[in-house]
């Protein structure tokens, strides 16, 4: 029986999120499944992903083709660079000590590069809400300017008169 790893739909139009599972390649798209590896939510941002690390990379090892977007996802997390490292172990290229070495580096790389990534889109997030604030306060104060300018009577300003000297003539 052929196995696939993929995405089964679920949410509602607009707001989709997804299971990840391990079907039969012949069964529909959200119908039967052997085993749910967990779920994959595109609408955070970042998007979340939540998979049983073990399970998945048991599946991988035993032979379940993932689909294409799986496949992004699972190297996204791991399971495919542990499996590529397992590889090497088997042949003998590297020592399983190496290979979790490398792995833990991995891990601690992708991490770093996330948490940078949320940190940016908070600060961006804060420094727009700011930005929205001050120009929403200016506007506010233009327009009580405004208000008062048009409540307050015009003063009447009292006219100068002009002063002629009468010139004499000189003598």
């Amino acid at each position: 029986m052929a196995t696939k790893i993929r995405l089964q739909r679920h949410g509602k139009k607009g707001k989709a999120f997804y299971y990840i599972v391990v079907a039969d390649a012949r069964a529909p798209r959200d119908g039967r499944f052997i085993e749910r590896l967990g779920s994959y939510n595109p609408n955070t941002n970042p998007a979340t992903i939540n998979i049983d690390f073990d399970k998945t990379l048991d599946w991988v090892t035993t032979g379940a083709q993932p689909t294409d977007t799986c496949r992004a996802i699972l190297g996204y997390k791991g399971v495919m660079y542990k499996k590529h490292l397992q590889g090497g172990v088997k042949k003998g290229a590297l020592t399983q000590e190496q290979a979790d070495a490398k792995f833990a580096e991995w891990t601690e790389q992708k991490e770093n590069k996330i948490s940078g990534k949320t940190t940016s889109l908070s600060t961006a997030k804060s420094d727009a809400r700011k930005t929205a604030l001050a120009a929403e306060a200016k506007k506010n104060a233009d327009r009580a300017a405004a208000i008062v300018a048009k409540n307050t009577p015009p003063v009447a300003e009292p006219v100068a008169e002009e002063t002629t000297e009468e010139t004499t003539p000189a003598e």
